[in-house]
């Protein structure tokens, strides 16, 4: 039986700058690949352009790259404002937000503009990539290909199949994801994957901790810092990930699996509605220093130096 020719990826579209688009740009450009990065408008691509920028200077400072380095990467990269500049990859990834309609349109555009080997991948967290996929003509050559936030620092991608994705298309996708640097696992198409199916419901379960003031926000992040050894608390995992994203993540996963547990907390939305979407508004759980800042500064309900002295210690 003769091997069958592993596909070209040696140019990479992306469609969507955001946090997570921006982040896989990068991921992609680092390994040496070119990448056509895709937004909307003009005003899009700058603020795509921008982050790149600001990642590859800090990785600069922190000798992650070196200047050289750094320029090679930002020259790989060629940006658009129309699908129609994806038309030569031979894998174009999709990282818009978590709307399903938008998604379906996108890969139905994608699906009359690229040639019939080029692979279209999602990077959704919690939507069908069946659905998604059952927008093109070829479903076979639809896969997820679920980056975590900050794309170029976390190694764990999932690579997600569908009843129909063509098993060749699956094998070169993880080739890939080891080519960048990360550690692939191939799921199913279930609602939240495995890591979102996990986290979300934890996630879920502090902010009602936090909402029905059994606990202080700081005492909710302190016990799964201090007592589990997390990096993060879930609040301020929550403020990072953004509360509108969590909220479309949670109700995406509620609406199709019923689980009370990804049933999202009232004060989410509310605090969405009221523009507390986190970091990048400034505003969430915590207070920043501006928005797009990872600087907490005190407000109204930061606890006082009497709060957390000798009381709090129980002596």
């Amino acid at each position: 039986m003769v091997d069958r020719a592993a596909r070209d990826f040696a140019r990479v579209g992306v469609i969507g700058l955001g946090t997570m688009g921006a982040g896989i740009v990068e991921v992609v450009a680092r390994t040496g690949l070119d990448v056509v990065a895709v937004e909307v408008d003009h005003a899009g691509t700058a603020r795509g352009r921008e982050a790149l920028e600001h990642s590859t200077a800090r990785a600069v400072e922190r000798g992650k790259l070196t200047p050289d380095e750094a320029a090679a990467v930002h020259a790989r990269v060629r940006y658009a404002t129309s699908l129609d500049a994806v038309a030569g990859c031979g894998l174009v990834v999709e990282a818009v937000p978590e709307h399903l309609e938008l998604k379906k349109d996108i890969f139905a555009a994608l699906d009359r503009l690229v040639g019939p080997e080029t692979v279209l991948a999602t990077n959704t967290s919690s939507l069908s990539v069946t659905e998604i996929a059952v927008a093109t003509a070829n479903p076979r050559r639809v896969v997820g290909l679920h980056f975590f936030n900050p794309a170029p620092v976390l190694s764990f991608v999932e690579v997600i199949r569908t009843v129909v994705t063509d098993e060749g298309v699956v094998s070169d996708v993880v080739e890939l994801a080891r080519q960048l640097g990360k550690q692939p696992v191939v799921v199913g198409d279930k609602a939240g994957f495995i890591a979102n199916a996990l986290l979300f419901g934890y996630l879920n379960h502090a902010v009602s901790m936090y909402e029905t003031r059994y606990a202080s926000r700081e005492d909710v992040d302190a016990a799964m810092r201090l007592g589990c050894g997390l990096p993060m608390g879930p609040l301020a995992l929550m403020d990072l990930i953004g509360l509108d994203t969590a909220y479309e993540i949670l109700d995406t996963m509620y609406r199709q699996g019923r689980d009370r547990l990804h049933a999202p907390s009232p004060l989410i939305k509310q605090m969405v509605s009221a523009g507390l979407r986190g970091r990048k508004t400034g505003r969430g759980f915590y207070t920043y220093a501006e928005p797009g800042s990872s600087a907490v500064v005190p407000d109204a309900l930061t606890p006082s130096a009497s709060v957390w002295g000798a009381g709090r210690c129980g002596r």
